[in-house]
Formats: structure tokens, C-alpha cells, sequence
């Protein structure tokens, strides 16, 4: 759930950098950038866990093994994830940028997406990872 907040802050960032005012469309966008939020968090706290897990069953109890478990963890959500974006992203510009009947609408319920997508796997491939680490590292000493 922490990588909501951040994720929610890129949303908001490119409402306001677009000039919409928050309403019930932008309220749906926020809705749907939360889902894939959450998600990103989630997934990525399951690879990270597996990966230390993996070493624990080797027998590898040491600082330097949860650093080496945190590195392939997050390493094996890097491409799934910029995947993701890219999709996320490529697949909502051209809605942001549209114009015509009902474009308002929709660049209100885009855009939170678009901004979110840009912040919220920043927070869960760097803050996460350290996170986990700082609650994982009372474990090893």
C-alpha cells in the first residue's frame, strides 16, 4: 500500500501540469492508477521475498546475501515492469493528446494513468527494494 501515495502524486502532478481540475473522471483514472499501484508494490515485495527465501534454503544467512537476493529480485521485475509502462503509457497518449466529442471526458480519466505510470515504478524499484532491506536486515544480525 506505500507505493500508492507516490503513485497517486504522479497522477495528481499531470493533472495539474495539464490544467484539469479533479472530477469524477479523474476520480475513475486515480481509481484504475491505484490497481496497478498496488500491484507493482505486491509483485514486487513476492519476487523479492522468493528470491531471499532461495537463499535461506542455500544455507546463506549473511548481509551480503539479503543484497544480493534484493539485487535478483528486483532485477527479474525490471523488464515485466517497463513492459507494463510502455503499454500503459503507449496506450493512453494518444488520448491525452485527442481532441474532439468526448475527449474531455477521457483526458480526465487518462491522465491521472499517464502520471502515475511515470512515478509509480520509480517507487517500486528503488524504494522498495530499500525498504525491504531495512525491515529484512534485523533477520540476518
Amino acid at each position: 500500500m506505500a507505493t500508492l501515495p507516490f503513485a497517486l502524486a504522479g497522477g495528481v502532478w499531470l493533472l495539474w501540469a495539464l490544467g484539469h481540475h479533479v472530477a469524477v473522471a479523474s476520480a475513475v483514472g486515480f481509481i484504475a492508477l491505484a490497481g496497478v499501484a498496488a500491484e507493482f508494490g505486491v509483485i514486487m515485495l513476492i519476487y523479492l521475498k522468493h528470491a531471499w527465501e532461495d537463499r535461506i534454503r542455500d544455507g546463506k544467512h549473511s548481509e551480503a546475501d539479503l543484497l544480493d537476493a534484493i539485487r535478483d529480485g528486483a532485477v527479474l521485475r525490471g523488464r515485466p515492469k517497463a513492459m507494463t509502462v510502455a503499454v500503459i503509457i503507449g496506450g493512453l497518449i494518444p488520448i491525452v493528446v485527442a481532441s474532439g466529442t468526448g475527449s474531455e471526458i477521457m483526458q480526465r480519466i487518462a491522465a491521472p494513468m499517464v502520471g502515475g505510470m511515470i512515478t509509480a515504478p520509480l517507487l517500486s524499484m528503488f524504494v522498495v527494494p530499500a525498504v525491504y532491506l531495512l525491515m529484512r536486515r534485523r533477520e540476518v544480525r
